[in-house]
């Protein structure tokens, strides 16, 4: 639900009611994961996706539905083909979806309202809700705040709300969404009660080095992958907001320097693409050190051999140079600033989802996967 917080936040602030009908758990080949959502008001205006529009009119129904008798329910659907007219996931998976009335009159009205204006304005929430369990709690709601400070709860369960809210509070340190098995006294033995914990954390870093009309292009489709795109280079002559207007940041100072002071996180990616040994090498030395998703290196072959040589020279080790992504982006035959720019995203993506890079036309690997086997796919 809640990347669709900043509509439904104008929603709720415009006073409508709304169903919102969340994916809880998947299985086989769904194409949306937890947390994705569609939403219905009273209207009938519909947004968001659930499973890329192969059960979306029934969960328009659902929310319709919920919306007329106030009742939050639990949907599975899966595939079928004995009936050509039946609802199902073409693509072979399973999933479930709660739907949940949103409505002024609701009990839990102001947490949800909390949750849509904490996330709309780009703060670190976890929204808890009791997906499986018993009926009287079934779709009630949570609120926690990085501090461990949460707004609503379970009725009268303190217990459960204290475990929920360090189950919420750990998920959200790893930006984590999904589902925690508990029991109905708050105890963490799995016995009947299942949260659905979607956590909403502030938009990635992709930092990009050099201003060049590559990193132009790059800009922009970090921009569509939904990172926070920082430019950084030494000139300021280059690093403009008229050549860049795309970018979230602009910095004039020295790349190593400016990584050196600036936050980063394991979801932060670092392109390096200045071309310049007395950019790249500072620059690296400090980058291959640091616990971030991905650093990549634009040169040609020749240029990665000087590179890789000249940070040996500096003490960089083996297994930190390993780290290093150069020549930068996957093999895509890319010769324009845009074909370079979507080869460059491409191998983030694949290095964030443990994806091959090699064409699922005869590759015979799952279209979509779980973190546990990324590790089964790349060994065999």
């Amino acid at each position: 639900m809640l990347d669709l917080a900043t509509e439904l936040h104008r929603w709720a602030e415009e006073g409508r009611d709304f169903a919102v009908a969340t994916v809880v758990s998947v299985g086989g080949s769904a194409p949306r994961g937890p947390g994705a959502a569609l939403a219905v008001d009273s209207e009938g205006t519909a947004i968001g996706s659930v499973s890329g529009g192969c059960v979306e009119g029934a969960v328009y129904e659902l929310c319709r539905e919920a919306l007329a008798d106030g009742e939050t329910v639990l949907q599975r659907f899966g595939y079928s083909d004995e009936d050509a007219f039946a609802v199902g996931l073409t693509c072979g998976g399973v999933i479930d979806i709660l739907v949940t009335p949103v409505t002024r009159a609701a009990a839990d009205a102001p947490v949800f309202r909390s949750a849509l204006a904490a996330v709309a304005g780009d703060g670190a929430a976890a929204f808890v809700r009791v997906v499986r369990g018993p009926a009287e709690l079934l779709g009630r709601a949570l609120l926690v705040r990085p501090d461990g400070g949460y707004e609503g709860g379970f009725g009268g369960h303190p217990e459960l709300d204290g475990t929920a809210v360090a189950e919420a509070r750990a998920m959200l340190d790893a930006g984590r969404t999904g589902t925690v098995d508990l029991s109905p006294d708050g105890s963490h033995c799995p016995g009947g009660l299942t949260l659905l914990v979607e956590s909403s954390v502030p938009p990635p870093r992709m930092i990009v080095f050099g201003a060049i009309d590559f990193a132009s292009a790059l800009v922009r489709v970090g921009k569509f992958l939904g990172y926070h795109v920082t430019v950084c280079d030494a000139r300021p002559v280059f690093a403009t907001r008229t050549r860049f207007p795309e970018a979230d940041e602009i910095v004039v100072d020295w790349p190593h320097r400016y990584l050196g002071r600036t936050e980063t996180d394991a979801r932060t990616v670092l392109c390096v693409l200045t071309h310049d040994a007395k950019f790249d090498v500072p620059l690296l030395r400090t980058a291959l050190r640091m616990p971030v998703a991905y650093v990549g290196a634009m040169g040609s072959r020749r240029t990665h051999a000087d590179r890789e040589r000249r940070l040996r020279e500096v003490g960089l080790s083996g297994r930190e140079l390993a780290r290093l992504r150069s020549p930068i982006g996957l093999d895509l035959g890319a010769r324009t600033p845009e074909e370079t720019a979507l080869s460059i995203a491409a191998e983030i993506v694949a290095t964030r989802r443990g994806g091959t890079g090699v064409p699922l036309t005869g590759s015979g690997t799952p279209i979509h996967r779980a973190a546990g086997e990324r590790e089964a796919v790349a060994a065999a």
